[in-house]
């Protein structure tokens, strides 16, 4: 430990072998066996999207499934199910929202007094509040706690590698080379957070023909598949555009999607948790 350390490991970049630990308890109130992170390199890439997919998948398989919208400034995921109530709470904490589909979940818009209501917040704050969600939402027995992370690599990010047990990352990218540049930024940050990345899923990755089924890449031919071999790791899973999923999301009837989608990342976090609990047994 250097002499000039202020114990605030946050913002320290030296490799101390007495670095404090900084991650939080949950609530007493919930039972988590795993957090997952979801991010990009950049925003609208379709991170809620593969959030909000991947808990409707996991739920779909018996998994209890929550999502922790960590998205403070562009919060999405309470527009994608539908959910326009305002969070409860009790002398012990918050309580999430649930869904229709069974899915609890915990945004900044279940707070504000409108939707509209923009979050005009430094990061510091933002990042408290994220804290919070973990910390003071009650949240129950939950499997998988999915997280859908800021895009970018600052504070709040930051923030939730340091004080929350992330288990695994799902990396959502687009094809272009623009951001497949962005997605090396990612991998790199998560990389010196010491947090494996379980799947890199490319979302709009073309489009279907009607009349001939060809795949029409309408971004041009995707660079992501080379920036993924630079760093061993391999996209999983396409997400076509389909407008009809689109039309969900603007509904708030992501859950009635009935295509089969990011069967591979689903199957990789059914893995962890199974892995896991063999061995505790």
């Amino acid at each position: 430990m250097s002499d000039a350390c202020n114990h605030d490991c946050g913002g320290c970049a030296q490799d101390c072998t007495e670095r404090a630990d900084l991650k939080k308890a949950p609530h007493a109130g919930s039972h988590i066996k795993k957090v997952i992170g979801v991010v990009s390199g950049k925003g609208g890439v379709g991170k809620t999207l593969v959030t909000s997919l991947l808990a409707v998948n996991l739920r779909r398989l018996g998994y209890k499934t929550a999502i922790l919208d960590a998205d403070i400034t562009g919060p999405s995921v309470p527009k994608a199910f539908g959910i326009h109530a305002k969070a409860a709470s009790c002398e012990r904490g918050l309580f999430p929202v649930e869904s229709g589909a069974g899915v609890p979940v915990m945004s900044v818009n279940l707070l504000l007094p409108n939707e509209t209501d923009p979050v005009i917040w430094r990061g510091p704050v933002i990042a408290g509040l994220v804290t919070q969600f973990w910390t003071d939402v009650i949240w129950g027995d939950v499997d998988y706690m999915l997280v859908d992370m800021p895009p970018g690599t600052g504070d709040v990010s930051l923030t939730i590698f340091q004080t929350l047990p992330v288990d695994g990352l799902v990396i959502v990218t687009s094809p272009q080379s623009l951001v497949s540049m962005i997605v090396s930024k990612a991998v790199n940050m998560v990389r010196m957070m010491d947090i494996p990345v379980l799947s890199l899923a490319e979302n709009m990755s073309f489009a279907r023909c009607p009349d001939c089924g060809k795949e029409l890449q309408l971004f041009g031919e995707s660079r992501v598949q080379e920036t993924a071999r630079e760093f061993g790791i391999e996209v999983t899973d396409r997400i076509p555009l389909d407008p009809s999923l689109a039309a969900l999301c603007d509904a708030g009837a992501i859950a009635s999607f009935e295509g089969a989608l990011l069967p591979n990342t689903t199957s990789r976090l059914e893995a962890l948790l199974q892995t896991a609990e063999r061995l505790e047994q």
